[in-house]
């Protein structure tokens, strides 16, 4: 199978998706997320917090998500590559925290 750029399967999208949504939660401000204010109240969490786990769980679902587009779906996409790649950063986030917390 030839790699190419785009995913060819439904589960290669998702990768790339979430990759995407990750990177925005990266960079987005927290005041952006303040719509979201109400529901983090109601969960317990302030704004930021909300962002972050989201912001996490969307890098780490990337890397599952391509992990398994790779590995039963075949797929070889540079995207869904490059998706993995930012779900590594995300799981490097956790093992930091974890590892190292401040």
């Amino acid at each position: 199978m030839r790699i190419t750029i785009l995913p060819k399967k439904a589960l290669g999208w998702w990768s790339v998706g979430l990759a995407i949504l990750f990177i925005f939660f990266l960079v987005a401000p927290v005041f952006s997320v303040l719509r979201l204010g109400g529901v983090a109240r109601q969960i317990g969490l302030s704004p930021g917090q909300l962002k972050g786990v989201v912001f996490l769980i969307a890098g780490i679902s990337s890397l599952i998500t391509g992990l398994i587009s790779i590995i039963k779906s075949k797929e070889r996409s540079i995207l869904v590559f490059l998706a993995m790649l930012i779900g590594f950063v995300a799981v490097a986030f956790v093992l930091g925290e974890i590892l190292f917390p401040h």
